[in-house]
């Protein structure tokens, strides 16, 4: 069951976000807003960073649902670049008042379970280590999250399906050769 609480400080935070930056948001404004007490506010969340984090999880998790296979992953990424730009001004907001660390580790967190369903699915029947598989998926979220944030920090002008096509064209085939790669050095 949904949690209409958290929907609401949802909903209030990203309407306030119109109205001013982030770090000028007080957990009074968004009570106010949503017609909940402080208390019921910190029953949900640490504090705004907090809530934030939130927002950007639950976002992501209705963009990737079911789209984390080798044959979906693309679909995926669209996905992701569609919910952070239909979410423009609270990602700009939060991409401005928020430590460049705390974004990154958010992309990083929601790329990488995308990568490692793909790289797990590529690993079935080869001879693969946990840390190998982990070592793959990381090197490809890294790659992905620095063009995102590239794109966001260029005011999310550029066309997002081009971009997820040339990440695409340079993935092709990489990761399965990837894993090739380590499963083979076994062998010989």
């Amino acid at each position: 069951m949904p949690n209409r609480t958290k929907q609401a400080l949802e909903a209030s935070l990203k309407k306030l976000l119109l109205e001013k930056p982030l770090d000028r948001i007080t957990i009074q404004d968004l009570a106010a807003d949503s017609g909940i007490s402080r208390m019921t506010f910190y029953y949900h969340f640490q504090d705004i960073y907090d809530l934030v984090e939130w927002v950007c999880y639950e976002d992501a998790v209705k963009a990737l649902k079911g789209k984390k296979t080798y044959d979906t992953w693309q679909e995926g990424f669209l996905q992701i670049f569609e919910a952070v730009l239909e979410n423009k001004p609270f990602v700009m907001n939060a991409y401005r008042c928020i430590s460049r660390e705390k974004i990154e580790n958010y992309l990083y967190k929601l790329t990488y379970g995308l990568i490692r369903c793909v790289v797990d699915e590529k690993a079935e029947g080869f001879a693969v280590t946990e840390e190998e598989k982990t070592f793959i998926a990381e090197f490809y979220k890294y790659g992905f999250v620095g063009v995102m944030l590239d794109w966001i920090q260029g005011g999310m002008k550029a066309d997002y399906a081009k971009i997820v096509e040339k990440i695409s064209i340079t993935m092709q085939g990489n990761i399965s050769g990837s894993i090739r790669n380590f499963a083979g050095q076994r062998r010989t």
